[in-house]
């Protein structure tokens, strides 16, 4: 078994022709919050152009030229923006998708 969080255990247990399936075990459930708020920071780095990430925020968030440039323009010169939020489920997968594109980004609670 893996531990994700404290009292929060998950196993995957496979099965013949690759399906999982996934077994929770929350003995302290009432210490979980599943409602706190994530953010996805994506960091400035030395490789991808302004273009390139600007087309990436309007691809993947669905932002207009202005907003997706404004964050840009953010990561380039404060070093860090926050391109989006919300569920911690969520912003794991934003920042998934972001690395796909060969983005730096991660996840902080709000």
């Amino acid at each position: 078994m893996q531990t994700i969080e404290p009292d929060l255990e998950i196993s995957f247990i496979a099965f013949p022709g690759g399906s999982v399936t996934v077994q929770e075990d929350l003995e302290n459930k009432e210490n979980l919050d599943f409602s706190k708020s994530w953010v996805v920071i994506v960091w400035n780095d030395p490789v991808n152009l302004m273009s390139y990430v600007t087309y990436v925020f309007q691809k993947l968030f669905g932002y207009g030229k202005e907003k997706a440039e404004k964050l840009m323009l953010d990561v380039h010169h404060k070093g860090k923006a926050v391109v989006s939020q919300g569920s911690r489920e969520k912003a794991e997968l934003d920042v998934l998708r972001l690395h796909e594109y060969g983005l730096w980004a991660t996840i902080q609670e709000d």
